[in-house]
């Protein structure tokens, strides 16, 4: 609810509690309101229309219908009160929104026939809507289906994030490289968005802080600011699946407060007419600037900063009465701290607390540990963010001082409990020396009310080896929430074959307790069901097939072992393991020590962005590329062996990758994914898993039973063993001749042109550094691909297995995690 829609002014009046009317729900209702919005919304008559005309005619129709609900769902909790979830994430990764908003309003069947009524067909029309560029990863999606499943369940939530206007990129290839491209999503408008200039938020930076001190001896602070930006806010509506809750997306855009200077334009200078806005609006311009330079760095800050202020002081502001106390806070709200990159929100909390609100110190600490938790996602050192102490002081002055004084006050905790221990003292400050800066990993543990990891082996490392002097100051503030995925979006939007090959065995139920899945083990021991299950495989291959020759010319072999490995382009996932692999198979066939009609065909499918200034990882990226484009062109391995690389990997193309696969790769260092949410889509969907023990993996092979995934690679203790004893990659690779061919070939120019420079650094980096050790793990993970080519020979067996990874990982629907959230973190009763 946008500020002035929340004063008491607009409440009193009549007409503000009178109920809102939802379109009446039926085929000549639709049409009706269909073309109302075509008409008086886009001003065209559908004789007229453009396609983008009718989609967004269609996309306001579907509003609508959802609206009435937002409205009456915002009002009641603001009349009950009750406590509720802040999201606080930087990512948000929705994939498009009219068929979810569709499925979710029950509105599909009737949708189709209003546009059948019309003359329109409904798919032309989906293909004119552009995912939105909010996220990148695995975070963003995790968040995504979170705010999804807090709506199914009724918990009144509200999601903060950044309206990015470009998103992080939009990925092309030129000569197998890696190009970004702005990812212009809001070109045409997005339908789904209510923005309220109206509510705009001030958000100060820079300056400094002024102390003063009244007669009975009080000092306060005073933050004086040297500049500020406008926090617009844009709302999106997150229906509920069935139910008829609708939460709230509330994404905030950057403006200057004085965007343009007449002045200094009529005086021809029109670039410094408008500095002020290019300035401003640079902070919600992209997702994760690169920050290789101090500017990108201090970008990345104040983008933390901006959206976190803007949505404390909404909450405070527009989402309590007019009465609240404050003390009641903890009664009231938590804030989810979405990974570090919210975590500058502990101090601005503080600061409105103190600052603002008049509130002692202690007082607002104690409401502030009580109204903060955090979500660690990752195991990474250098992905633990820490900013620079001179950035922070120099961008938000008062809340360094916010945070040497928490720091300064945790100390003297520890040093009561453990004495004057300067290593522990030195390993637990929340500021660490050379260089000097502020750990914000540290900053939400020692503030929030629980810590958890995001799978059952990522919390016990969590707490053994990132913090475990932080485990053992706070007996129990360390918990576990395994994430999960919503079965909407990726099994009932994203696979309708096997959703209704679901509901006919098992009834409609699942989708909202998808442990009925287990239901469909008995089904496995079906001949008549496995028949039908392969047949919705093979129908996703055919879907897919469609789409990769569509948008990238590519052809797919639908008789192929479909082998795909799809997120984020990064060295400790392992995208050089999966390659080494497809080098070893070409190299056997093409220097005859193997026999091409002996070989298991494959097609194996890439999707990953690298990010722009990771220099490694964009040149796997061009590797990969270049050993498709020479195994693709080579008649030895026709009909063998296949490498596509879509580019732009992102939701809407893995909505029809992930039904079609057959082999999920899942191949990270042991003990360096946290979790992984990609191998819980593949799992759900049919695909057999091969991987590590590593993330959720290992409750992914508990679940689905050892006969049903396939396991290789050292385990977590085996990793730590190995790099004690110094690890040291080119023993592996004078140890093993068919890793040694395959490096050879790389390092010999045959991917590149006979040009041996190209891919060097990768060869050199394999060999001399391998800090994620490819090499080490090499030869257990030919083997069991081995036994992946004689299994998946056995397509009976196989299709046997898939069905039983379907039944058995009904643990992994983010509405579980939900749940595990409101039992051990959050308190959220949901309001029905």
């Amino acid at each position: 609810m946008s500020a002035q829609e929340s004063t008491p002014a607009a409440a009193s009046h009549p007409l503000a509690l009178a109920p809102v009317a939802a379109p009446p729900a039926s085929v000549d209702g639709f049409v009706r309101e269909f073309l109302r919005n075509l008409n008086f919304e886009r001003g065209v008559a559908l004789s007229s229309s453009a396609p983008n005309d009718r989609y967004m005619a269609l996309a306001y129709t579907v509003r609508d219908y959802l609206m009435a609900r937002w409205l009456e769902d915002q009002a009641r909790q603001r009349e009950l009160q009750a406590k509720g979830v802040c999201y606080l994430s930087a990512e948000y990764l929705l994939g498009r929104q009219l068929d979810n908003n569709l499925l979710a309003a029950r509105l599909t069947e009737v949708a189709t026939e209003a546009m059948v009524a019309c003359g329109i067909d409904i798919d032309e029309l989906r293909q004119q809507e552009v995912e939105p560029g909010l996220g990148n990863g695995g975070l963003g999606r995790l968040a995504a289906c979170f705010i999804d499943s807090l709506a199914t369940m009724s918990v009144p939530s509200i999601g903060y994030g950044i309206r990015y206007e470009y998103g992080i990129f939009r990925q092309t290839f030129v000569d197998g490289q890696q190009v970004e491209q702005p990812d212009a999503w809001l070109t045409l408008g997005s339908p789904w968005e209510f923005p309220h200039p109206e509510a705009a938020q001030k958000i100060f930076f820079g300056g400094h802080t002024e102390k003063t001190t009244d007669e009975q001896g009080v000092e306060t602070t005073t933050w004086v600011p040297g500049w500020h930006v406008l926090a617009v806010p844009y709302n999106y509506m997150v229906p509920g699946y069935h139910n008829g809750r609708v939460n709230t997306l509330r994404l905030w855009r950057a403006v200057a407060s004085n965007a343009f200077d007449l002045r200094i334009f009529n005086s021809g200078d029109y670039e410094e007419a408008v500095r002020a806005q290019t300035f401003a609006e640079n902070i919600s311009k992209v997702l994760y600037p690169e920050d290789s330079t101090p500017q990108g760095k201090e970008l990345r800050l104040q983008q933390q900063y901006f959206f976190v202020a803007a949505s404390i002081a909404d909450f405070l502001d527009h989402q309590l009465s007019a009465d609240f106390d404050l003390e009641n806070l903890p009664e009231r709200v938590i804030f989810q701290l979405n990974d570090t990159h919210p975590v500058i929100a502990v101090p601005e909390f503080m600061r409105v607390l103190v600052d603002e609100r008049g509130m002692e110190w202690d007082a607002a600490w104690a409401i502030t540990q009580k109204c903060f938790a955090y979500t660690c996602h990752t195991l990474l050192p250098e992905a633990l963010e820490v900013w620079p102490v001179d950035l922070l002081g120099r961008l938000l002055p008062r809340h360094l001082e916010i945070i040497y004084r928490i720091n300064e006050e945790f100390l003297l905790e520890v040093r009561e409990r453990f004495g004057d221990d300067e290593l522990r003292i030195r390993n637990m400050s929340i500021i660490s020396e050379n260089p000097r800066s502020v750990r914000m990993a540290y900053l939400a543990t020692v503030a929030g009310a629980k810590v958890n990891g995001v799978a059952e082996l990522h919390s016990q490392l969590l707490r053994e080896k990132v913090l475990p002097d932080f485990d053992e100051f706070y007996p129990g503030k360390f918990t576990n929430v395994t994430n999960g995925v919503t079965p909407r979006r990726f099994v009932r939007l994203a696979n309708p074959g096997l959703a209704g090959l679901i509901t006919e065995a098992l009834g409609a139920g699942w989708t909202v307790d998808l442990e009925r899945l287990r239901g469909l083990e008995a089904f496995a021991e079906d001949p008549e069901f496995r028949v039908k299950f392969a047949e919705v495989k093979r129908a996703n291959k055919r879907i897919l097939s469609d789409v990769l020759r569509e948008r990238d010319g590519f052809v797919l072999n639908e008789d192929h072992l479909l082998d795909v490995m799809v997120k984020r382009l990064h060295e400790y996932k392992r995208q050089m393991l999966k390659l080494l692999h497809i080098v070893t198979e070409y190299e056997g066939i093409v220097s005859g020590r193997v026999e091409a009609s002996s070989v298991q065909p494959r097609t194996f499918i890439f999707g990953a962005k690298a990010a722009p200034g990771y220099a490694m990882a964009k040149r796997i990226i061009h590797l990969i590329n270049a050993v498709g484009s020479v195994v693709n062109d080579d008649p030895r391995v026709e009909g063998r062996l296949k490498v596509l690389f879509p580019p732009n990997y992102n939701v809407t193309l893995a909505e029809r990758v992930i039904p079609a696969a057959d082999l999920s790769e899942q191949i990270s260092l042991a003990g360096k994914e946290a979790s992984g949410t990609g191998n819980m889509k593949f799992a759900l969907n049919g695909a057999l898993t091969i991987g590590t023990d590593d993330g959720a993996n290992v409750e992914i092979r508990e679940l689905v039973g050892d006969d049903n995934f396939f396991l290789f690679g050292m385990t977590e203790p085996e990793v730590e063993a190995l790099w004690a004893k110094g690890y040291k990659p080119a023993e592996f690779y004078q140890a093993d001749s068919g890793l040694r061919r395959a490096i050879d070939l790389i390092a010999s120019g045959a991917f590149s042109d006979g040009d041996r420079s190209v891919f060097e650094p990768v060869v050199s980096n394999l060999l001399y550094d391998d800090r994620f050790m490819v090499l080490a793990d090499y030869s257990s993970y030919i083997a069991e691909q081995a036994k992946v080519d004689a299994a998946y020979g056995d397509q009976d067996a196989w299709t046997r297995a898939s069905i039983l990874n379907v039944a058995r990982t009904g643990f992994f629907s983010s509405d579980r995690s939900i749940r595990d959230y409101i039992d051990r973190i959050w308190h959220t009763p949901p309001i029905l």
